[in-house]
């Protein structure tokens, strides 16, 4: 099983299937592509039509959605483990995925991901309820695991990790959440396979301009 994804530094949409992968411990060669816009629909363009990453090979299936491959991951490798048993439970943590995997889009344009960044900005009305909404959605959702850590709907999740560029982007831009949010937050950013993203960002040395603020 292959997983393309883009420089970590940089690759919300990586960190998502990249980290479900690494948290359960499932086996995978992950192919690196840069970002930066030479020739990156010929680079990327050799793995799906799409032009863009992550991408999922495994065995002639190939997939280029983020959500469709963490669904695929759960489905093919993970007995359905990727989201919540409880139906009620599954079904909440699908419709927060998808609202992340579509909108939020003040806030992706004005804090996008950057690992190596720190720094504070001022933000648009759009991008601050944005923030809100996210706040809401981990103060409603997040809940003690069998580790005593905060994880949406008490277990790690496909949840999880579509929030979790969310949760490095609000590190980056110095967000102040509150509450169980922001505990939320803080138990993310110690999870082990989030800590050696971050390890392995901060190592990069490449600048893609048009993913810096």
């Amino acid at each position: 099983m292959k997983l393309v994804i883009g420089n970590k530094n940089y690759s919300s949409w990586s960190l998502r299937p990249w980290l479900l992968l690494h948290a359960h411990g499932l086996s995978f060669f992950e192919v690196s592509e840069s970002l930066k816009q030479d020739n990156i629909r010929n680079r990327l363009g050799q793995y799906s039509g799409s032009c863009k990453v992550p991408v999922l090979i495994d065995e002639g299936v190939v997939i280029w959605d983020s959500l469709s491959i963490c669904e695929y991951l759960s489905e093919a490798y993970l007995a359905g483990a990727g989201w919540p048993e409880n139906p009620a439970y599954r079904a909440e943590a699908r419709s927060i995925s998808s609202e992340m995997h579509s909108g939020f889009n003040a806030l992706r344009a004005e804090l996008p991901m950057n690992c190596r960044l720190f720094k504070k900005i001022t933000l648009s009305k759009a991008a601050e309820m944005d923030i809100q909404r996210v706040e809401s959605i981990w103060s409603k959702y997040a809940s003690i695991d069998s580790n005593g850590s905060l994880r949406l709907f008490g277990g790690f999740n496909i949840a999880d990790c579509f929030f979790a560029p969310v949760v490095l982007r609000f590190k980056t831009y110095d967000i102040q959440l509150s509450g169980k949010a922001a505990e939320y937050q803080a138990s993310m950013l110690e999870h082990p396979s989030l800590v050696e993203w971050v390890r392995a960002a901060l190592l990069e040395s490449e600048v893609v301009p048009e993913n810096e603020v």
